[in-house]
């Protein structure tokens, strides 16, 4: 390794150094962990307001009328978007803490107790280098000091030798003590050297092996701690890169929302709305008067005149003129449950036609669901009856029966509707309102509920309902006149044989009408369809959607097999064909 970048070469002598610098390197690391923390929390709450604000103005119930405008429409597809966007703020939320503050969390920990390790490892080495130079000084001061008095005897000796006054005996004392003390050196020069053998190899084990090591373990630490912490940064970048094509997806939700409001559509849908159907008032008379015969009735001047007052369903009677309701008096409340009638006479003309026109439709959308279940009891009776191995005939009488009663009931009322449409000059529904009825199966707010949908058998044909064109009644017109109506009854499926089902061997669906596909779906993930009325499906399966969600979590879909159920709905990606306006 260049010694450039050596710790161990170039910081030999800067280990307190070296220690307070990684030490502030966690505490960087911790910083930054910090931030990212914080970061999400702003994340989160973030989204969390942003699906509060769009929960604020989702439209309610109340307002389903005023959702019918596509500017409406548009602003329910920008929340919808809004709350897509909050999505992906709390995906951001959730991959920072998940992805750096707990991957930053475990290297501090696991960064702290190397640091701690090796900083254990130096200090053990330092104290063994002070402890081997203690015992140098230590040897090095006994044998200086024995030196000293090796020294001194041996001068001691020299003097007694060379006195004539001293005897033998004295001088031979000397001596011997003279070499006792230059003994006693010669064992402190030995273990002086010794001990300085082993000092010097120990220092140089400590600063040429030992702490390079340790310094080097310790620059690995920091350099694998920027690196982390390099590869933290592009991830947090990488986490927001992620969303943003997602967000600019909704984005562009919002701006195909926008292009979609129709003003001329919306300003038809007002008048749909708010129409009454009655002609502006005349002009007021020019009453004169100068009249001389006018002075004959000042007496009856202060009398209550008798007024004409016309009534919504175009009779007109006499006394009192009546409270008026909005302008001109032709509004009156509909939400009033004493004004509430059920053919819809307390409405204005174009309203009371609106009104009845769809209770017609959402009368026949149940008459075809009803019918198609009963079509599709009387084929697993006739599957029953083929092969009894399979089942009792006679466990269906009871639904049979049941689905009888139900279509008899609903023809019923089909006729009466079409009655109270006979009155309002309307005879037989047009061929584009046949084809608005089918177009609105799955999509009017009238329709069936989803519990009746259910009961349905899958691949169970449409039942075919003679629409009456006409029924026997009478009505009273606008100039008071009662007109007779002599019109021809449908024939009552229950009255009499239906070729169609004479003879139930020969029984075929061949000729059944599939309910319309309302949109396309994909599905997201594979489903089972082991519940009542619901269908299996694979991944990426592409599926015919034929009704939308009612609120339950389900959507009815057709596979290509023709087979039909329901699904959940956070299984699969809808998209609903563009209606025409």
């Amino acid at each position: 390794m260049d010694l450039n970048v050596n710790w161990g070469a170039e910081l030999w002598d800067r280990y307190e150094s070296v220690s307070s610098h990684t030490n502030r390197g966690v505490e960087f690391l911790e910083k930054y962990g910090q931030f990212v923390k914080e970061r999400s929390s702003i994340e989160s709450d973030y989204a969390s307001k942003l699906r509060r604000l769009v929960k604020s103005y989702l439209p309610r119930k109340k307002d389903d009328d005023e959702n019918q405008y596509s500017s409406n429409k548009a602003f329910i597809s920008m929340l919808n978007e809004v709350n897509d966007i909050a999505g992906q703020h709390e995906v951001m939320a959730e991959t920072f803490m998940t992805d750096i503050v707990k991957e930053i969390h475990n290297l501090i920990k696991e960064i702290k107790e190397e640091r701690k390790k090796y900083l254990r490892e130096g200090e053990n080495r330092h104290s063994q280098l002070q402890n081997a130079l203690i015992l140098h000084d230590k040897a090095k001061k006994a044998y200086e000091k024995t030196f000293r008095e090796a020294e001194k005897s041996q001068e001691s000796y020299i003097k007694a030798d060379a006195d004539i006054n001293l005897s033998r005996a004295e001088v031979e004392k000397a001596r011997i003590f003279s070499n006792a003390k230059n003994q006693l050196c010669e064992e402190a020069k030995t273990n002086y050297a010794d001990q300085l053998q082993k000092t010097n190899e120990i220092q140089r084990i400590h600063f040429f092996e030992a702490m390079p090591q340790i310094f080097q373990n310790i620059q690995d630490m920091d350099e694998r701690r920027i690196s982390c912490f390099q590869n933290f940064l592009k991830t947090f970048a990488d986490i927001h890169k992620q969303v943003i094509p997602i967000i600019n997806k909704c984005l562009e939700g919002i701006i195909v929302a926008a292009k979609t409001i129709d003003t001329k559509q919306d300003s038809k849908l007002v008048i749909e709305r708010f129409k009454t159907g009655f002609s502006p008032p005349e002009d007021l008379p020019f009453e004169d008067l100068s009249n001389i015969k006018s002075t004959e009735n000042n007496t009856n001047s202060q009398q209550v005149p008798t007024v004409k007052v016309e009534t919504i369903k175009g009779s007109v009677s006499l006394g009192k003129p009546k409270k008026r309701h909005g302008l001109f008096g032709i509004f009156v409340s509909k939400h009033a449950s004493d004004d509430y009638k059920d053919d819809f006479s307390d409405l204005p003309p174009a309203q009371r036609k609106k009104k009845l026109q769809q209770k017609v439709e959402q009368i026949q959308v149940a008459l075809q669901q009803e019918g198609a279940a009963r079509d599709g009891l009387l084929k697993m009776k006739q599957v029953y009856e083929t092969n009894r191995g399979l089942g009792d005939p006679e466990s269906v009488e009871g639904q049979l029966h049941e689905q009888e009663q139900k279509l008899h009931s609903l023809q019923t009322e089909l006729q009466k509707y079409q009655g109270y449409l006979a009155d309002t000059d309307i005879t037989t529904l047009t061929p584009v309102v046949q084809k608005k009825i089918q177009n609105s199966l799955n999509l009017s707010d009238n329709a069936l509920s989803r519990s009746a949908s259910e009961s349905c058998v899958i691949n169970a044909r449409n039942f075919k309902i003679s629409t009456p064109e006409t029924s026997h009644g009478s009505y009273h017109s606008q100039d008071g006149i009662n007109n007779d109506v002599t019109v021809q009854p449908s024939e009552d499926i229950y009255g009499s044989p239906d070729p169609e089902f004479e003879n139930i061997d020969d029984f075929d669906d061949s000729d059944s009408i599939p309910l319309p596909a309302i949109g396309t779906a994909k599905a997201l993930y594979d489903f089972d369809g082991q519940s009542e009325g619901s269908v299996c499906m694979e991944e990426h399966e592409d599926l015919l959607v034929i009704e939308v969600d009612q609120g339950d979590g389900w959507t009815r879909v057709r596979k290509n097999t023709s087979e039909e159920g329901f699904v959940p709905t956070s299984y699969i990606e809808i998209s609903i064909h563009q209606s025409e306006c």
